[in-house]
């Protein structure tokens, strides 16, 4: 009797679930049916698949730095042909493809060439003459190595860096590091629009104050950012005649004012440097590398349309922006090179080389050489128009790029750029108001932008080398143990040449108390952040293990 009741159970139960299976199945057939636009119900399953392909792409494109239709088609005759996603394959070399792959080089290779780094050109060739030119050289390999890094993390991920930190670090910590980075960016770019400005000045033959080329400065920058509604590649054109413009006008400057040969391969071959051109010396390092520069690479690398699942095509175009970008730097050493030689030609050793400046150089070179049929004023004077308006370009890029990926923003571009623009604006147009009073306050004033510049860069170069060192961020592109020992020796040493800069900056400046006292508490903090952000990266315990490691391979390799 127990056991019919039983399986009488058992009966009722198995029906019972079987009834609530039904249920289940009518409710997910019923939801997926309202699923369907009930103004097309007669849309094949293809036509829906491609109309979610289709929002899926949409919403990937809210979060990406260019829009798919905006960017570059490079790959597009290989993806038709049915190249495999996941294809390792890299195709041999091939120039058409570098020439498409060239333009995001050229604008990063701007910040090297920026009215800040032409005034510490001008005053190292100045004061130290010849011998800083082994200095300049090097600096700019170390430079193209951050670079390299900066492109690899963009082109790796299809993100940009400022993205990536968004995600990488805590919410304080990620406010920071947006703050910092908007005020270096903010010192950067009133040191170009000024400079744009006395360019402005010096063609106008004095006509236009430094407050009227500002405004002008940030009118044009408009102009030539409308120009990429038109196609990225027209804006970079645009860029290549900034870079040539520069190049013919202190290459002219160069060969009018006939520099030694012989000096000045020294200066390349022969490392130099005393107490008295210390302060040239670091200013030469911390001019090549910018802080904006580093998160501003890694987005535009983005500008041409890479499939980042497919590892062939991702290591092609490391391939390529490294060979475009080195090409980039190598010019702006010429160009610096040029620089500094001119004025190391004509002012080494006079009284005029410690007070020459932006401001006066071009007054000082007309004394030396005159007029003539081009008169070297009106040439310095158009290299550094080409500088400052390129520059400015570059850093409103960059301003668009940090605020959209720390605050994860998504507006329009003609939005996003007056934003950028104003932020900027408003304390260039403060600052020549203020400052231009005389040449020593506007010299006053770039040392304090250059401080704060300073302050920034180890909170850009960390954060680099972190991700780019990350397996979880790169997968297989992530760099190597010799690279990653290389790219942090680069790191160090950048940071304590900048360290010098702001202690010795400070030590000059420091008059009280209590200034003294607010200086130590900020010293104080900017030590304590880049010691978070070290222990953060893992770096110092990445390098012991992998040290511990190599030590046992050999100790056991002798036994």
């Amino acid at each position: 009797m127990s056991t019919q009741l039983q399986q009488h159970n058992k009966r009722e139960f198995k029906g019972e679930e079987e009834e609530e299976e039904e249920e289940e199945e009518n409710h997910l057939l019923h939801s997926e049916c309202e699923t369907i636009p009930l103004s097309s119900p007669h849309t094949s399953p293809s036509e829906w698949e491609h109309g979610n392909r289709e929002e899926e792409e949409e919403e990937e494109e809210k979060d990406t730095v260019y829009a798919a239709k905006d960017k570059v088609q490079i790959f597009d005759l290989e993806s038709a042909s049915g190249a495999s996603v996941g294809s390792t394959a890299v195709p041999p070399f091939s120039w058409r493809k570098l020439w498409l792959f060239t333009g995001p080089g050229l604008l990063m290779s701007v910040a090297f060439l920026d009215p800040g780094n032409l005034e510490g050109d001008l005053q190292a060739g100045a004061i130290a003459g010849y011998s800083l030119l082994w200095l300049l050289m090097w600096s700019t390999f170390m430079g193209l190595v951050i670079q390299l890094l900066s492109a690899r993390l963009g082109v790796a991920t299809g993100r940009h860096l400022a993205e990536l930190c968004r995600e990488e670090y805590s919410n304080w910590a990620r406010l920071v590091l947006w703050i910092l980075a908007e005020l270096a960016l903010i010192a950067a770019d009133i040191q170009e629009v000024i400079g744009s400005a006395i360019a402005l000045k010096i063609l106008s033959h004095g006509i236009l104050p430094i407050w009227a080329g500002v405004i002008i400065t940030a009118m044009d920058c408009f102009f030539f950012l409308f120009l990429e509604n038109y196609g990225v590649r027209k804006l970079e054109g645009v860029f290549a005649v900034f870079i040539g413009t520069m190049g013919f006008s202190f290459a002219w400057m160069f060969f009018d004012t006939n520099p030694s040969e012989e000096e000045l391969l020294m200066g390349l071959l022969i490392p130099r440097v005393n107490s008295k051109t210390l302060r040239q010396a670091v200013e030469i390092v911390g001019c090549v590398i910018t802080p904006h520069n580093v998160f501003l690479h890694s987005a535009l690398v983005q500008s041409r349309d890479i499939d980042i699942r497919n590892k062939g095509q991702v290591q092609e175009a490391i391939n390529y922006y490294s060979i475009e970008s080195s090409v980039a730097l190598l010019v702006t050493l010429v160009i610096n090179l040029f620089v500094i030689t001119v004025f190391a030609r004509v002012f080494y050793g006079t009284e005029q080389a410690k007070g020459i400046g932006l401001v006066n150089a071009g007054q000082y070179l007309q004394e030396r050489y005159g007029g003539g049929l081009f008169p070297i004023l009106y040439i310095w004077g158009i290299g550094l128009l080409a500088a400052g308006q390129s520059s400015t370009i570059t850093g409103t890029y960059a301003g668009q790029f940090i605020t959209e990926g720390f605050l994860n923003l998504n507006i329009k571009k003609w939005l996003r750029a007056l934003i950028t623009r104003s932020c900027a604006i408003v304390p260039t147009m403060i600052c020549a108001i203020v400052f231009n009073t005389s040449e020593g306050s506007l010299d006053t004033m770039n040392e304090w932008l250059n401080v704060v510049q300073a302050i920034q860069i180890p909170f850009a170069l960390i954060p680099l080398l972190t991700l780019v060192s990350k397996e979880e961020v790169m997968g297989t592109f992530r760099i190597g143990p010799i690279v990653e020992r290389v790219a942090w020796s680069v790191a160090v040493l950048v940071i304590l040449v900048y360290g010098y800069m702001l202690l010795d900056f400070f030590l000059d400046e420091v008059d009280g108390v209590l200034f003294g006292f607010l200086v130590f508490l900020g010293a104080a903090a900017w030590i304590s952040f880049i010691i978070y952000l070290v222990q953060h990266s893992g770096a110092i315990s990445s390098i012991l293990v992998r040290s511990s490691y190599s030590k046992g391979f050999f100790s056991l390799a002798g036994n």
